[in-house]
C-alpha cells in the first residue's frame, strides 16, 4: 500500500511539474493573440524602425499641436479604430501601434519589447506634436501607464486597466506558482507612482477579465487628486467600446447621466 501511494504521489508530482512546464513555454501564445492583417486598409501606415524590427503604426495625419497615442488589447486589431478616433479626436493626429508580431508588424511581442516600442513612438511624435495623449486598453494600459512614468503625456486614459498581469493570472491559474513562471508581468503599479498627467480610468461594470477590484487597486497607486474613476454601467470587457457612453469619456466629455 506504501509503494501504492508513493508511485501515486510521485506520479501526480510528475504531472504538476509538467503542467508547469507547458505554461511557462506557452505562456505567450495564452497572453498575445496576434492579429495578422489591418481591418482597415484605408489607414496611412507609418513604419517605425526600432532596434531590428518594423513596427507598423495606423495613423491619421495632423496639422496641430496634439497627437493621440493609442494601445490595445492583446487580441485587438487597432486599426478598426482608426475610424472612431478620427471623429473623436479631429484636432489631433492619430497614431494606433501594432504591436510586433501583429498586423505586418516584425518579431516577437513581449513587455519589454513593448515598451520600447511605445518608447520609440511617443519620441518619433513628440517633437511635432508637444500635447500628447494617451489610450491603453487592457493590456495597452500596461503600456501606457509605462510610457506616461517615462515621459511627459498631456492627458492618460486606462480601459479596463489591470494592477498587474501577474495578479491575474495568480487567480487564473491558483493552484501554480504563477509568480516564479511569469516572464511578462506588467505591473502597472510600479509605474503608477511616477505618473504625473491627468489620467481618467474606465472601468467595465460587468468585467468578466479583469476584475473591478484590479483597476480599483490600480486607481489607489496613482498621485491623489491626480486620477477620475469611471464605470460604465452593463458593459462587459470586449463590448466596453460599444457602449455610447465610451468615445465621449474618452474625448473627457461629462457623462450623460451626470
Amino acid at each position: 500500500m506504501l509503494r501504492t501511494l508513493w508511485f501515486s504521489l510521485a506520479a501526480a508530482g510528475i504531472l504538476y511539474s509538467s503542467v508547469c512546464v507547458a505554461l511557462f513555454c506557452f505562456q505567450r501564445s495564452l497572453l498575445y493573440v496576434p492579429q495578422a492583417g489591418l481591418g482597415d486598409q484605408s489607414a496611412k501606415i507609418l513604419t517605425l524602425q526600432n532596434q531590428t524590427e518594423q513596427i507598423l503604426v495606423s495613423t491619421r495625419p495632423g496639422y496641430g499641436s496634439k497627437a493621440l497615442l493609442y494601445f490595445g488589447g492583446n487580441a485587438e486589431d487597432v486599426s478598426q479604430s482608426l475610424g472612431d478616433f478620427s471623429v473623436t479626436f479631429p484636432d489631433s493626429a492619430v497614431f494606433l501601434m501594432h504591436y510586433r508580431g501583429y498586423g505586418g508588424s516584425s518579431g516577437r511581442p513581449s513587455e519589454k519589447a513593448l515598451f520600447s516600442d511605445a518608447l520609440a513612438l511617443f519620441d518619433k511624435v513628440h517633437p511635432k506634436f508637444p500635447e500628447v495623449e494617451v489610450i491603453g486598453r487592457s493590456l495597452g494600459s500596461g503600456v501606457a501607464v509605462y510610457l506616461a512614468s517615462q515621459r511627459p503625456v498631456e492627458r492618460l486614459v486606462l480601459v479596463t486597466p489591470f494592477d498587474s498581469v501577474q495578479e491575474i493570472a495568480a487567480a487564473q491559474f491558483p493552484f501554480f506558482p504563477v509568480r516564479w513562471l511569469l516572464l511578462d508581468k506588467y505591473e502597472s503599479w510600479r509605474f503608477a507612482p511616477s505618473v504625473t498627467a491627468p489620467t481618467l480610468i474606465i472601468a467595465a461594470e460587468d468585467d468578466e477579465v479583469i476584475p473591478r477590484k484590479s483597476s480599483e487597486l490600480l486607481l489607489s497607486r496613482f498621485k491623489r487628486g491626480l486620477t477620475t474613476f469611471v464605470v460604465i454601467r452593463h458593459a462587459s470587457h470586449n463590448a466596453i467600446s460599444n457602449s455610447p457612453e465610451y468615445l465621449p469619456l474618452l474625448k473627457g466629455l461629462p457623462r450623460s447621466d451626470r
